[in-house]
């Protein structure tokens, strides 16, 4: 957030800076949780895939990064949220026109019935954005024990 003046004077008030603006804020918790998710990969499915004679490429796109999908996509959820915080705080710092500016110029005016119906449409739109994310880990991680519905009748009991 805190460069974002900074991309106005680097790439200008176009849509160039408000897009590095939203790709900064997302990358970071992407980047955080797929390192985190290739590291934490069991130590005996790589013995195992070296015993087998797995290279190091096929090590990794065959048991570090599907391990570490489940992380990637959880950090990819938090990011898709964030991106609409960074869209906004664009907006705020360089737009004639957008959400951001509508919430600015009804802050402004104190017209707080416009002021809620904008943060609705942003509350709005993280959610669905964060639901097609959802639903995206759901289609690429069938196999993963987030996505196995829950046993009733253990929980029942």
């Amino acid at each position: 957030m805190a460069l974002a003046p900074l991309f106005l004077v680097w790439f200008g008030f176009g849509i160039t800076s408000k897009v590095l603006i939203v790709f900064l804020v997302a990358f970071f918790p992407i980047v955080i949780d797929a390192i985190v998710g290739i590291e934490s990969t069991d130590t005996g499915k790589l013995y195992v895939a070296r015993a087998a004679g797995a290279t190091p490429l096929q090590l990794f796109w065959r048991v570090r990064l599907p391990n570490a999908l489940p992380a990637i996509f959880g950090g990819m959820k938090v990011a898709i949220t964030l991106a609409v915080v960074g869209a906004i705080v664009g907006d705020f710092i360089a737009a004639e026109s957008g959400i951001g500016r509508l919430l600015l110029s009804a802050n402004g005016n104190m017209d707080t019935e416009l002021l809620l119906a904008a943060i609705v449409a942003l509350v709005g739109a993280g959610l669905a954005l964060f639901l097609l994310m959802e639903g995206l880990e759901k289609l690429a991680l069938p196999w993963h024990i987030s996505q196995r519905p829950e046993d009733r009748s253990r929980s029942a009991g």
